[in-house]
């Protein structure tokens, strides 16, 4: 699929004040017969040239990790994400995302090509300059040259501008001078190339690419790690390294720019690994739930198994949504980027930065729900559960990372009402003048409604998910003032209404696209799983507005606060047991994700 450059261009955030139109996003249900196949070439790769040397991989073996990329580079998968002019496929997003998703069955192999892909690869594709592409991207794209990504240390993590790894200009003008230590580096034990972030003079953060054969480049041992022991994490040792003034990307001092925006892609696609882990989890689950007797029967015949596959079933129903949602902006946003402008930089960096708080909200709702999935699936299978043998117990240690992953959950919930905040500070979103309106009206009367057809409740409730979300967000920053971020539990709290309005939404946006193209007999699990969710996270969204508003209110002001919210959060129940257990039946049957 090309993405249209006259396509509607949604503006970054917007989500939470504007109604968006099921018409204008992309759902799993619109791929196309080409990304289909795309999909199908990279899992016919995995099941006939990863999983049958699996255990192999597992040892940290780099010599065949290093082969099976170059095979994975032969057919196009490394190159999903560079430009044709530079030996790449130059796919949209939603090829990529499908790549990503469909890759989560290699499990630690997944991780090294991500990591290659991703991060490694991007910052050359948008920051690097006509040379630097001509040589390096064709060779990336085959997997002839294996990429890492280096901006951790040892004594900076989230604090990614704290390095102490500086860069110094030569006497002679032609090189700089690389000394310092990255941590925790992915690919490190056997990638050609390092992007490396470093201090020019010890003040301007810039960005580096480093060959693995240049003097005074070295690689510490390997970490003993709780999980995805098949992928290489090692320290990378620069010392009196000359790195050629050309290998300096974009310019001096825009190195955050280049970490920032990588780190976005880095958080999304981290995200899409996690639904292919999600419905990995769910496959495990129910196949051994149908054949694990207890008592005289299979276990899945019990109600809270059936409760916990329904749970998991919805959670990544509502991810996959999100994700896709989400690969469908990034596509509109960056097929305005024109790769051979001299300021690709500029423009890749204003595209990218565009969707951060919906890569955050990826980020943090990906990792929590594959965790919680992968920690069922281990409870579903009992002792066993805990076992080697079996793949969920692999699988819930290799999905632990994730919440550190790319900055951790922590940061990410505070960057996501952050920039939100500070998006309309600079004008670009009318939140504070939504909030005014808002204010106004929730003086007035909100009478009770009654709702008949399908999901009009639910888009009701989103609604006044918004809408709580305006009043409570709007009080914060009007008490808080400049302080704001130093109140992290509160800015917390924000976030997960934020992320719950994005995912409410995302679920039911699809579901109704689904609903208008095959009706509601065949879009049934959908709609069941839609009204759960939506439910479950509405009264959540009730909860934590009480929690906010009663920190920063006391007496009469907080009982006015509390009767209007009151009103925002009137709704007539739903039988969840009975929805839960009909959505189990589904994933009993198919013994794997349904929809």
């Amino acid at each position: 699929m090309r993405v249209s450059k006259t396509a509607a261009k949604v503006l970054g955030g917007s989500f939470m004040i504007e109604d968006i139109d099921y018409r204008d996003i992309i759902t799993p249900e619109d791929l196309t017969e080409e990304q289909r196949m795309i999909a199908d070439t990279t899992a016919d790769f995995i099941a006939g040239e990863i999983s049958p040397r699996d255990e192999e991989i597992e040892k940290l073996d780099y010599k065949l990790t290093v082969e099976l990329m170059r095979k994975a580079g032969e057919i196009g998968l490394l190159g999903a994400d560079v430009p044709e002019n530079y030996g790449g496929l130059g796919l949209d997003k939603v090829s990529s995302t499908l790549i990503t998703e469909r890759l989560s069955k290699a499990s630690s192999f997944a991780l090294s090509v991500g990591a290659h892909v991703g991060i490694g690869t991007l910052p050359i594709v948008y920051f690097g300059t006509e040379e630097q592409k001509l040589k390096y991207l064709p060779s990336l794209a085959s997997g002839e040259l294996i990429a890492a990504y280096c901006l951790t240390e040892p004594s900076s993590g989230s604090d990614a501008q704290g390095a102490k790894t500086t860069a110094v200009l030569s006497e002679d003008g032609k090189h700089y001078v690389l000394n310092g230590t990255k941590q925790f580096i992915t690919n490190a034990g056997f990638a050609d190339i390092f992007i490396v972030y470093a201090k020019v003079n010890g003040t301007d953060f810039s960005t580096f690419i480093v060959e693995r054969t240049m003097e005074g480049v070295s690689v510490g041992p390997e970490e003993k790690k709780m999980g995805i022991k098949g992928s290489s994490t090692c320290p990378l040792i620069l010392e009196d390294v000359r790195v050629p003034v050309g290998n300096l990307l974009w310019e001096v001092g825009k190195g955050h720019l280049i970490a920032f925006n990588i780190l976005n892609i880095g958080r999304f696609k981290l995200a899409a690994g996690c639904v292919g882990g999600s419905k990995d989890a769910i496959e495990y689950a129910a196949k051994y739930a149908n054949v694990r007797t207890q008592f005289g029967r299979k276990i899945s015949s019990f109600p809270l198994i059936g409760k916990k596959l329904a749970e998991m079933n919805t959670k990544t129903y509502v991810l996959e949504s999100m994700v896709y949602r989400t690969a469908g902006l990034f596509d509109i946003g960056l097929a305005e980027v024109d790769h051979s402008s001299p300021n690709v930089g500029y423009q890749s960096a204003k595209a990218i930065a565009e969707y951060q708080l919906e890569c955050s909200i990826n980020k943090v709702f990906g990792s929590e729900t594959l965790d919680s999935i992968a920690d069922e699936g281990v409870q579903i299978h009992g002792g066993y559960g805990f076992i080697q043998e079996y793949r969920i117990e692999r699988l819930y240690r290799d999905s632990r990372i994730n919440r550190i992953f790319e900055g951790t959950n922590e940061i990410n919930r505070l960057l996501i009402p952050g920039t939100l905040i500070k998006r309309a500070m600079k004008g670009e979103l009318p939140l504070m003048q939504k909030a005014m309106v808002l204010q106004s009206e929730l003086m007035a009367l909100i009478p009770a409604q009654t709702f008949d057809g399908a999901l009009e409740q639910e888009t009701h409730m989103l609604a006044m998910a918004k809408k709580i979300f305006l009043m409570v967000g709007a009080q914060a920053v009007q008490k808080y003032q400049m302080k704001l971020e130093q109140e992290q539990e509160t800015l917390s709290r924000l976030a997960d209404m934020m992320i719950a309005v994005f995912a409410m939404e995302s679920a039911l946006l699809r579901t109704k696209k689904m609903l208008d193209r095959k009706g509601e007999e065949k879009s049934r699990l959908a709609l069941q799983m839609t009204t759960v969710f939506i439910h479950e996270q509405f009264s959540c969204m009730e909860e934590w507005a009480k929690e906010l508003l009663a920190a920063m209110e006391t007496g009469d002001t907080l009982r006015t606060q509390l009767s209007i919210l009151k009103k925002l959060t009137r709704r007539t129940l739903v039988d969840t047991i009975d929805l839960n257990r009909q959505i189990a039946a589904k994933v009993i049957a198919a013994e794997s994700y349904a929809v």
